[in-house]
Order: C-alpha cells, then structure tokens, then sequence
C-alpha cells in the first residue's frame, strides 16, 4: 500500500455548494484541478455479448454472465463457474482479455444497471449476452483502478440516470459512451487501486478466518452435543430423554397484549426483536424457536422478554442450562418435525417429544463455555470485518473523489 498519505483539509471543507482552492466542480463532482475527467467512448470500445444456442451451455469456454459483473468489481476466471461452446470467429468476437471492463446491461433495480467489473486475469473467458464489453482504446486507465472508481458515486448516478425500463433496468452502448469518469494521473491512479485493493486483501483474508472458525464451531458442536468427545474431568453417562423432560415448551403472546413502545423488554419473533414493550412475558434465560413461518432458527435470551404468538419460548426445568440447548437446537433438523403443508408450523407436543442424549448440568456449563468462547471469537472477527469495510466505504469515498491525495 502506497505509504504517503496527504490529508487535504482545504479551509472551510468540502461543502455541498463549496468548492475549496485547488479544487473543481465536473460532472462527476468535486475532484482536484490536475485531475482530468473523460467519456467512456473516448476511453472505450464497447461490445454486446454473446447468445448462444441452449445447447452450447455446460462446456467449452468459460463466459462471464450478469450475476459476477453484478458482484464482482474485480474479476478473475476462476470467479467464472459458466461454460459455453463457441466458434472460432465467435470466440474472436466476443473475447474478455485482461484490463477489459465489462457492464450488465440489465438488471433488477436501476441502482444494480452497468456496474463496472474489471477482467484481471490472463486466461481466456467470453461474455454473456446481458454484458457488455468495454476495450480500452489505450493504456491510459490503469485497469484496477477502473474497478473502483467507474462503480464511484459520481460515475453511478449518472448510469442510474440513464437506465430505463419499467420492469428490469436496462442500458445500452450509446448511454455508457456518455458517462463521464474521472481520470487522475496515471500514478496516483495506481496508487488508488494498490491501497484499495490491500482493503479488500484485509477484508478476504477475515471472511476466510470467518469461515474457518465458524467450521471450527460446527465441528466442536458436533463431537461435544454428541459425546463423542468429552470435556476434561467429566465421565458421567449421558442420558437419552425426551426435550420435554429437560424444559417446557410454552406459546408466545399475542402483540395485541403488550404496550409496544420504548420499554426495556425486547418484544421478539422467529426473524428477531420487532420492536420493544413496558413489560415482560418471561424472565429467565430461555431457548425460543419459531412455531409458524422461520423455524428453524433458535435464539437465546438472558434477559426480561416478551414473545409473540408465532414464537416458542421455552422454561428449563430443574438446573438444566438454556444456552445448552439453544446450541442442541441449532443441530435439530427442525423441517423434519414440520405440521403444515403450507407455512412451515411446530407443535409443542412434538417439540417436547422429540428424544436426545444430555449430560448433567455441569458438564451441560462446561460445553456452553467452550462454545460460547468460540462464539466470542466469531463476532470479534465480524466486527472487524464490519469495521474493515466501514473503512473502505470512507478510503473509497476520500480517495476516488481526490480529498485524500496518494503521493
């Protein structure tokens, strides 16, 4: 990452109708005088992709379609699961080589039209027939840098003016050739994308750390809630019983019966907390899950709550531990219990019917304080990764407007 950073901090900021010293007003914003500012038609050659038979589809080349330009601003093969068999002069034809930009010509929502993604490799892909190719005429963009700074702010509101349609968006050669990008010296240009880019390294590598822990977990859930591995200092026999014998399935209330307003008791249902109340239904830790609509996703709660009538709540009985079984939940194929051909639906009685294998109350403490620990991990590691891409939102916004100079 480029190591100078001059933070420009012209007197009076950069205000909506202010335009600081060493600054200028274009189509794309407020960007620095020596920066300069382009067409896409004077930048590049644009290319309608290919429609192939329904047969020529699961083989042959790899083809960038809709959903990787939509996600992706920076493009590689191996991001490009789709096949395609072509022929020669149509391989020729519709080619993606390394620094090409490629636009999705239709989308669901005017705000996803012709968002920028760059090709950043060297193997040989083709593009799809809802893409459209841009060719750079000359070396005078660097190619990363395109990436970030055509998907910009100043670039996208003038796209999303241009797109049409009143059921899908769409947008064709003749407006993208109209769009004004902005265009720093080719320097800074790299320097934009190089620090750029080690934001998004920081960000893959906690979404790679992210996974892994989270399969960590599993594992540990599995081997733990099974007894196939045991906790030091514990070798009591597990006891297989009914859930029903453990806690007691009991029905949520209805929203109608609760003073919704700014209370300190969560009002809950199966998505989460939908709103808050002057008072509680229950006030012991407890494992909920849904009884209509989303069941298959337990929560946990330690304090006061209310619960409304499309949740299950549950009462431990004796010292058992409720984040126990919230975590002996999370591996209970819930669908499998399903009562309802239409909105998936629980009953309490199958609920509390349903048999497994418990260890006693300590070693019950002792497995929750391992896996909550690996818990604690997890949400340190999305915080960070929240917090990363918070920065990343700010660098684009301060770098490819110019209020951060890279020297």
């Amino acid at each position: 990452m480029a190591e100078a950073l001059q933070i420009i901090e012209p007197e009076g900021g950069f205000g909506q109708d202010r335009v600081p010293d060493g600054y200028k007003l274009t189509e794309v914003g407020v960007i620095p005088k020596d920066w300069k500012t382009i067409k896409l038609g004077e930048v590049c050659d644009f290319q309608n992709g290919v429609n192939a038979d329904a047969k020529s589809y699961g083989k042959g080349i790899r083809f960038a379609n809709v959903l990787e330009v939509l996600t992706l601003s920076h493009l590689t093969s191996s991001d490009v699961p789709g096949l395609v068999t072509l022929r020669p002069n149509q391989l020729k034809t519709y080619l993606v080589k390394r620094g090409d930009i490629l636009f999705n010509r239709t989308s669901e929502t005017l705000e996803e039209i012709a968002l920028a993604s760059v090709y950043l490799d060297e193997e040989p892909i083709v593009f799809g027939g809802f893409v459209i190719r841009g060719r750079p005429k000359a070396p005078i963009f660097d190619p990363s840098y395109c990436g970030y700074a055509w998907r910009a702010a100043g670039v996208r509101s003038q796209i999303i003016a241009k797109g049409q349609g009143a059921v899908r968006a769409n947008i064709g050669q003749s407006d993208l050739r109209t769009i004004v990008v902005p265009m720093p010296p080719k320097e800074e240009q790299e320097a934009i994308a190089e620090a750029l880019s080690d934001q998004d390294a920081l960000i893959s590598n906690l979404e790679q750390l992210i996974e892994k822990k989270r399969a960590i977990k599993q594992g540990a859930m599995q081997e733990l809630l099974s007894c196939e591995r045991r906790l030091p200092g514990f070798d009591d026999e597990w006891k297989t019983t009914p859930i029903g014998e453990c806690l007691t399935i009991c029905h949520g209330r209805s929203q109608k019966n609760v003073q919704a307003d700014n209370g300190a008791y969560p009002i809950l249902a199966s998505g989460g907390q939908i709103g808050s109340a002057n008072h509680f239904l229950y006030d012991k830790p407890s494992v909920l899950i849904g009884r209509k609509g989303t069941i298959d996703r337990p929560q946990y709660v330690d304090r006061p709550f209310w619960t409304v009538d499309t949740l299950f709540y549950s009462q431990m009985n004796g010292a058992n531990c409720a984040m126990f079984f919230y975590y002996v939940f999370q591996l209970i194929d819930w669908y499998r219990y399903n009562e309802a051909s239409g909105v998936p639906s629980l009953n309490a009685q199958t609920i509390e019917k349903i048999e497994i294998k418990i260890p006693k109350p300590d070693e019950q403490i002792a497995i929750v304080k391992v896996l909550s620990e690996l818990d604690d991990e997890i949400d340190a590691l999305v915080a960070r990764h929240s917090k990363a891409r918070q920065i990343k939102t700010g660098m684009m916004e301060s770098l490819l407007t110019g209020k951060v100079r890279l020297a």
